[in-house]
């Protein structure tokens, strides 16, 4: 019979299979969340910016400049986060998630808050 306990080079081996194997997969594991991070949502401003701007937003840093802005999806419902864009930068003409734009009914009660 086969031990690898009386065999240092196959217990050695399997060590280092271990954590390649770990490696890979706690490697997968961080990796996803950045990916995560990409999604976000954009929104259209009625009235251009004078100059760039930087706010956080819900706990979500959005970046504006001229008419366009940008952010990471807060885990708010989108019409939420729309509301809280538009007292920070002015009305929006559109606001778009990862799943699509708002529709024209949330989208007027999202500029309502204005």
């Amino acid at each position: 019979m086969y031990k690898t306990a009386q065999h240092p080079f196959a217990r050695n081996l399997f060590v280092a299979a271990l954590a390649v194997v770990g490696t890979v997969a706690s490697f997968s594991l961080t990796a996803a969340p950045a990916h995560a991070q990409t999604s976000g949502y954009t929104a259209k401003l009625v009235k251009a910016l004078d100059a760039p701007s930087k706010k956080v937003v819900n706990g979500a840093l959005w970046n504006c400049a001229g008419d366009s802005c940008t952010g990471r999806s807060d885990g708010s419902a989108p019409v939420n986060t729309c509301v809280r864009v538009v007292k920070e930068f002015g009305q929006v003409t559109s606001f778009a998630t990862p799943k699509g734009e708002l529709s024209a009914d949330k989208l007027a009660r999202c500029n309502a808050a204005a």
